[in-house]
């Protein structure tokens, strides 16, 4: 990691837990980092800490489902009204057992800043993890399954062929400093629970080309693909 991130600045960090045999891969993984939009993982799952699926109301199940297989933002902000915003996802990653987690109060940029909740990525492992104990956990991967075509980038490159893979992607470029945080969260095969965090990319190609080989570098040391 260290060789492949010399030539690849800005801060990264990511974590990978095989669910089967509980072996942890971890680089920087204590960095606390920005989510982007893979924080509208967590806001779902904060959703349905409290509600169920089948009882909401139409129009939040479409928010949800666009949130997350589109990444659409206004739908997101829509879902953080609510769970009660940072003071509603902050009491659902207790339940989660999430440590360093910290929701943002306020907007940001026309949007809510749930984009820049800060996080780390065994965090974001711990999230995944819960999924199976979420009582409408399966709706969560599900969409995740789904996302559209073209942000299935990130964790599918540690993907063997044939293999499912539920994910979701972030990418935010800091206007202060024009640079990119991208990020990556999912599960392979339902069995790698893997996530990214990046900042300080020069763009957001370079960025998701660094996650990208950092997931296929990671998921190699647990397994080899068939040939």
């Amino acid at each position: 990691m260290k060789r492949y991130l010399a030539k690849r600045p800005g801060r990264t960090s990511i974590t990978v837990e095989d669910l089967h045999s509980k072996r942890v891969f971890r680089f920087e993984s204590t960095q606390i980092l920005p989510t982007a939009s893979v924080a509208k993982v967590d806001i779902l799952m904060a959703l349905l800490l409290k509600e169920r699926w089948a009882e909401l109301p139409r129009s939040v199940r479409r928010d949800a489902t666009i949130m997350i297989r589109y990444s659409d933002n206004k739908a997101a902000d829509r879902l953080w009204e609510r769970i009660g915003r940072e003071g509603g996802l902050t009491s659902a990653n207790r339940t989660f057992k999430l440590k360093r987690t910290t929701a943002v109060p306020g907007t940001c940029v026309d949007l809510y800043c749930w984009g820049i909740t800060r996080t780390t990525t065994d965090d974001q492992v711990r999230l995944l993890r819960y999924l199976p104990k979420l009582k409408d956990g399966a709706v969560v991967r599900r969409l995740m399954r789904q996302v559209v075509q073209e942000q299935k980038w990130g964790v599918s490159a540690g993907a063997c062929a044939g293999e499912r893979v539920a994910l979701k992607n972030g990418w935010l470029k800091h206007v202060a400093n024009d640079l990119w945080a991208i990020t990556s969260v999912g599960l392979i095969a339902d069995r790698y629970a893997v996530a990214v965090l990046t900042e300080d990319n020069a763009t957001s190609e370079a960025g998701i080309a660094k996650v990208e080989g950092l997931v296929k570098r990671a998921l190699a040391g647990f397994r080899s693909c068939p040939e």
